[in-house]
Parts: C-alpha cells; sequence; structure tokens
C-alpha cells in the first residue's frame, strides 16, 4: 500500500511572510441540522469542541470545528485519526439524516505566517475584509482566493490558514507565494 503525501510535499516559501504546506490532516464534512442535540453532542464527544458560532472555528489541541454554511461543518484533527473521526460520528448521530465524508485527501491546507503581512497576503487575493477589527482569531470564511475556492482562518493575530481542494493546491501555493513576493508589500495592516 503507498503512503500518503500531501498535495504539496512540504512546499514552503519565504517572503515577507512564510508560506507553506502544512501537510495531511483529517477533514471531516458533516452535513446535517446543526440545531439537532444529538449532532452537537456527537460533535463535542468527537472533537473536543462545541459547535461554533456562524462564520466561526472552535479549536483543541489538534481538533477544529470550523462553520461552513447553515447545514455544514468541517472537523479537523490528525490525520491517522480521519477513520476514528468519521466512525465516531456516523455512529453517534446514527438516526439522524445527515451525511458524514472523510474529505482528507480532496483538500490541501496551506499557512501564511509572519506578522501582519499574513493579512496583506490574503487580502490582496480574497474578498474578504481583513482589517483586525473586522476579522481575526475564531473566524471562518468561505471565499475566492483569485479563481478558486477557498475557506481561510486565523489560529493566531500573526496566522492565517488556507483550505482548498487538493487538485488546486499548487496554483493557490503560486497564488500566496506571488502575493508574498519580496517588496510587494503595501504596507496596508500596520
Amino acid at each position: 500500500m503507498s503512503e500518503a503525501v500531501s498535495a504539496l510535499d512540504g512546499a514552503s516559501h519565504e517572503g515577507f511572510v512564510r508560506v507553506e504546506d502544512m501537510g495531511l490532516r483529517a477533514m471531516i464534512t458533516l452535513r446535517g441540522d446543526l440545531a439537532s442535540a444529538t449532532l452537537r453532542k456527537a460533535v463535542k464527544a468527537a472533537a473536543g469542541v462545541d459547535l461554533p458560532e456562524a462564520r466561526g472555528i472552535e479549536v483543541a489541541g489538534d481538533r477544529a470545528v470550523a462553520w461552513m454554511s447553515p447545514d455544514e461543518l468541517l472537523i479537523l484533527g490528525a490525520y491517522d485519526a480521519a477513520q476514528e473521526l468519521r466512525d465516531k460520528l456516523e455512529k453517534d448521530i446514527s438516526g439522524e439524516h445527515a451525511l458524514v465524508a472523510d474529505v482528507s485527501d480532496a483538500r490541501a491546507l496551506l499557512r501564511v505566517s509572519g506578522g501582519v503581512g499574513a493579512r496583506e497576503v490574503i487580502a490582496k487575493l480574497c474578498p474578504v475584509d481583513m482589517a483586525p477589527e473586522a476579522f481575526g482569531p475564531g473566524q471562518f470564511r468561505r471565499t475566492r482566493m483569485a479563481q478558486i475556492p477557498a475557506a481561510i482562518w486565523m489560529p493566531d493575530a500573526q496566522s492565517v490558514q488556507v483550505v482548498c481542494f487538493r487538485s488546486v493546491a499548487e496554483y493557490a501555493f503560486n497564488l500566496l507565494r506571488n502575493a508574498a513576493a519580496p517588496g510587494s508589500e503595501a504596507g496596508l495592516f500596520i
């Protein structure tokens, strides 16, 4: 059996901020009635966090739950825990009208880090207000990054994580790399 590798195999770039592949992560899509007590309890048991508010993300250690839409969550964890997460969720929501899908191998996770410049890189590519008073840690956005769908969140005030489809990971990395090129800083958030 072959060994799983991330779409970018650890690629990184140093510009005025750092852009890097974050490697493999478990990503489980859960669709259903987010108001359901059974679903809420199952997510808490699997991920160790409560459901986030709309356009939010809750994080505990290596697990996170992101709000994707009024009936969809993205649950993240260690890559080798994907099967366990999926199985636990399926068992705990048995009888509920819901869908649990392991999308780990269909997605890529990138990080832009290194200070306020991380906000600027994302602002160049996404139609999201990246000003500190408009977007910060704990918030989550599904958006477009140039011509591709992406989702973004800030684990802290100095970095942004980006999830995109694996099939466009190299394109996404190149977009971020070009936006972070030395000398291209505009100083938007200084």
